[in-house]
């Protein structure tokens, strides 16, 4: 074990009174912001925003900033992170900044650190609404406020966390940051948008914003030669090698001729397609495939194949990375999610309308997949009839008539829609109140108009009223019991395995995503990242072992709180049932436990499903455990 003894340095701040202090965590007891923000998310409620050990090093992908905490939304302990945002973190030279209290006024935090000096922490008041009205509106104005009012004091490059208008008005705001390059923010926007934190930051800490950044330097690993010995030890390449063929797909694929997460997941999906609130589950494979051609491929992929991998238009997330996964056109950024809630799910197919509706909601400072999902609901229910566009404060209907559907026209009268609906979500005397989540909104819908409204809303629900719009995946693993969902912490492949199996590969999943989130390290670099952060720790600090029974601890105390709910929409019951039925019809899948459960849901599918369900639950239970069996 190295001699030097290591520590995590984790400033704690409470906004109540603006009294701050350093405290010191052995590396070997913590980690990192995951299993630092279980200890003290549960011992002040504290929100934890941190990097990991190996922020600033010579690793690629090893500065993403981690969030963590009781999310507003989901109500049990959730974990969100940014792209390349720690890299400016580690010059304030600490590892974690955690924040409890809420300040007297809406304000703006300042953290700057001056070489050898002690950190600067000012908070300063600020009216709201004022700010997200002026400029580039929401989210950017506050960034760009941050840097009008703190942005000379800085010697070196600086970051800004902002909330927006849906920080104050819902449960489930998202903090946005940006690059910002010789005092110019970029349109490079990066999100920490799962679990609401941007809700967490201005609702119960009472902070607009935070802006960091400082010169002060850390005996960061930037010995490339060694790292290169390690990587060829384990993989036979040189840690440049490896990171290009792990990031193929964010980068460019020749295979598809398109790359990202929008090119990549657009161009294979065919007849997995989910569109108009997932109406599409019901349709024949045919018909599914036959639209992915003419809409998705001959029109929304073709427009970004133009428009942003033909010329290029692709950045990093503030971090030097081979990836460059961030795929621009002008100042949109196209990630799959995003413009897949906000685009098919909606009714939307068309890049300029899509554009339109994911901006809208970026300003605002929305969660972009479960607003997206939200929307997608909102609009089938009025497109049926089971509320009117008066019981949301809108004056349209959706177009969603797919025999005469106008790919350009009617994306963009139903992005007109999704706006109008965001702004009912974000004011104060909206018609679509968010506050206490959209789960409570829906139960209320239903008692007023009958349980259907309820049935069509896809969503994990957590607790008495906690909830997450799933990933936009056709696999149960996005709908399994987990103590944390709506991230990667399940196993999303089309495959079918038996739920029971299915719920340990979750687990198994979760495990590797606890490690890669604990050091801070992008999730696009798994394919290296997994294998070998293990060796990383050992040899840096000495204490591999312990950081691997340290990954099974935090998850198992993550899942003594699993208060997963049974799955209360009809329609995230027909996910899983249509999923087993097309991989048996389609795929050909003869599985014998497959066909037994195609033939339960068939006789009983309320029953068959909570079979289903509570086998997944088991199945985690049975991994997840300090010491499992």
């Amino acid at each position: 074990m190295p001699d030097k003894k290591y520590e995590l340095k984790v400033l704690m701040l409470d906004a109540a009174t603006g009294f701050y202090r350093m405290q010191r965590y052995r590396v070997g007891d913590f980690f990192g912001p995951v299993d630092m923000g279980i200890h003290l998310a549960f011992k002040h409620n504290a929100l934890t925003i941190g990097a990991g050990l190996l922020a600033g090093s010579v690793f690629p992908g090893s500065n993403r900033l981690i969030f963590a905490g009781i999310s507003p939304c989901w109500h049990g302990f959730y974990v969100s992170s940014m792209g390349g945002a720690a890299l400016v973190f580690d010059n304030l030279g600490i590892n974690i900044l955690s924040l409890i209290g809420k300040a007297p006024q809406p304000s703006l935090l300042y953290l700057n650190r001056s070489h050898g000096e002690e950190i600067a922490v000012e908070l300063v008041p600020v009216v709201p609404e004022k700010i997200w009205d002026q400029g580039r509106k929401g989210v950017y104005a506050v960034m760009e406020e941050a840097i009008r009012m703190f942005g000379e004091r800085y010697e070196k490059d600086l970051r800004v966390l902002a909330a927006g208008p849906a920080a104050r008005y819902t449960d489930f705001g998202a903090i946005a940051s940006a690059p910002v390059k010789k005092g110019v923010l970029t349109p490079v926007d990066t999100w920490a948008g799962r679990g609401g934190f941007g809700s967490k930051l201005f609702q119960e800490h009472g902070l607009v914003g935070v802006i960091y950044g400082g010169t002060h330097i850390d005996e960061d690993f930037r010995d490339r030669s060694v790292a290169d010995e390690w990587f060829e030890d384990k993989f036979n390449q040189r840690m440049a090698a490896k990171d290009m063929e792990a990031t193929t797909k964010y980068r460019y694929d020749p295979k598809l001729e398109t790359g990202g997460t929008f090119g990549a997941n657009y161009a294979t999906m065919g007849g997995d397609i989910l569109a108009f609130n997932y109406r599409t589950i019901y349709w024949s494979q045919e018909a599914r495939r036959d639209f992915h051609q003419r809409f998705i491929v001959n029109h929304y992929l073709k427009q970004f194949n133009e428009e942003t991998i033909q010329t290029k238009q692709q950045r990093n997330c503030g971090e030097p990375c081979a990836a460059v996964c961030k795929k621009m056109h002008g100042i949109y950024k196209k990630d799959y999610e995003p413009y897949q809630s906000m685009g098919p799910l909606c009714g939307i197919f068309d890049q300029r309308a899509a554009e339109q509706l994911n901006h809208h909601a970026d300003r605002l400072g929305f969660d972009a997949i479960s607003v997206g999902g939200i929307l997608a609901w909102l609009m089938d229910c009025m497109d049926d009839g089971l509320i009117t566009p008066g019981d949301l404060g809108v004056d349209r209907m959706p177009k969603w008539e797919t025999a005469d559907f106008d790919v350009v026209e009617d994306s963009m009268h139903n992005a007109k829609l999704g706006m109008a609906l965001l702004d009912q979500m974000s004011q104060p005397d909206g018609k679509i109140p968010l506050r206490f989540g959209a789960r409570k909104f829906a139960r209320r819908l239903a008692r007023e108009k009958g349980t259907p409204v309820l049935d069509r809303f896809v969503y994990n629900a957590f607790a008495r009223q906690g909830w997450v719009v799933p990933n936009q995946y056709w696999t149960p693993g996005a709908f399994a019991p987990m103590a944390i969902t709506g991230k990667y912490y399940m196993h999303y492949g089309r495959n079918f395995l038996p739920p029971r199996e299915l719920g340990r590969e979750n687990a198994r999943r979760m495990l590797k995503e606890l490690m890669v989130d604990n050091m801070g390290i992008c999730r696009f670099h798994r394919a290296w990242a997994e294998t070998l952060i293990p060796d990383i720790v050992e040899n840096l600090f000495g204490c591999g072992e312990a950081f691997l029974r340290s990954i099974n601890l935090t998850a198992s105390r993550i899942t003594s709180r699993n208060a997963s709910v049974f799955w209360e929409p009809k329609r995230a019951r027909d996910m899983v049932s249509t999923f087993l039925k097309n991989k048996k019809e389609i795929d050909g899948d003869n599985h014998d436990e497959l066909n037994q459960w195609i033939d339960r849901f068939e006789k009983d599918e309320y029953a068959a499903a909570y079979e289903f369900w509570y086998e997944m639950h088991k199945g985690i239970h049975e991994m997840l455990r300090e010491f499992p069996s």
